[in-house]
């Protein structure tokens, strides 16, 4: 079992810059980020594969997201810029022990509880 904590969230203005992280308490292949907003569906915002540092981005958040780790490879960031009032939600982390990063969901095993990010104007 794999457990994974968020922090980092919180409530800036639009423009402002958050770097989210999630720490694993095993490493874990595949990690990523996902976000769901009141009354939308959750979505998926980016994730990574360790093994060959692939990144994949949801096309929202290509050119301002990031996503990083640390050197064990267990903790995951999100270096979120140019933050606009659509990217309030709340963000939570998911892993899974895959070959490839994928975009779906369904594919992550394990989530972490989340961490609320919240834009203002």
């Amino acid at each position: 079992q794999v457990q994974l904590v968020e922090s980092g969230g919180g409530l800036v203005q639009a423009g402002d810059s958050l770097k989210p992280s999630c720490v694993a308490s095993q490493f874990i292949s595949v990690m990523g980020w996902f976000r769901q907003a009141l009354g939308k569906e959750r979505e998926f915002v980016g994730g990574i594969h360790w093994n060959d540092g692939g990144a994949l981005y949801e096309d929202s958040v290509k050119g301002r997201f990031t996503i990083s780790g640390d050197e064990a490879k267990t903790a995951l960031f999100l270096q979120m810029n140019s933050l606009s009032l659509e990217d309030t939600a709340v963000y939570l982390c998911a892993a899974y022990r895959g070959a490839r990063v994928s975009a779906w969901s369904t594919d992550y095993r394990y989530w972490g509880q989340g961490t609320q990010v919240t834009v203002s104007s």
